[in-house]
């Protein structure tokens, strides 16, 4: 039996932080599906197929990863993929409340699904896809926090 992870999130966009918990998760999992929820109340720069793109291309030549989309219930997904794991990444105490609230619920819903927390790398503890965009909105170098593939379409978008 394959050990499959979903690593779920907006992705919006992709960061260096989010490539370290899938390099990461691939020494635990033979396969991680990584999937951007559809989120309708929540207001993205990039489109889906945008940040599909993006994760394609910031994780080329990486093997065993998969990229999809879903609109729906984490756990139903999971179970409809075959997984028994979710993957999240956690940078700072801030984060352990929102996603155990989360990780519980999941729990109620589908005991077969287990949630992983992957503490995020020291280097990355500061960083969110909402940092990251505020900072490139007014001009700020965020060429060291995401792919060079991103760097481009954040500076596009913002017609830096």
């Amino acid at each position: 039996m394959q050990r499959i992870a979903i690593y779920p999130g907006s992705f919006d966009p992709v960061t260096l932080g989010h490539i370290d918990i899938t390099k990461r998760g691939l020494k635990l999992f033979d396969r991680i599906i990584v999937t951007i929820l559809i989120n309708p109340g929540k207001k993205s720069l990039f489109t889906i197929d945008e940040r599909l793109e993006m994760l394609n291309e910031s994780m080329a030549g990486m093997d065993n990863i998969e990229f999809d989309t879903y609109d729906g219930l984490l756990v139903d997904y999971a179970h409809q993929r075959g997984a028994h794991a979710v993957l999240r990444g956690m940078r700072a105490v801030s984060d352990f409340e929102y996603e155990f609230q989360l990780a519980l619920m999941n729990r109620k819903l589908n005991r077969e699904v287990e949630t992983v927390f992957f503490m995020t790398g020291l280097r990355w503890i500061f960083t969110s896809s909402s940092i990251i965009k505020e900072a490139a909105r007014f001009g700020g170098d965020i060429s060291d926090m995401v792919p060079p593939c991103v760097d481009k379409r954040i500076k596009a978008k913002f017609g830096i």
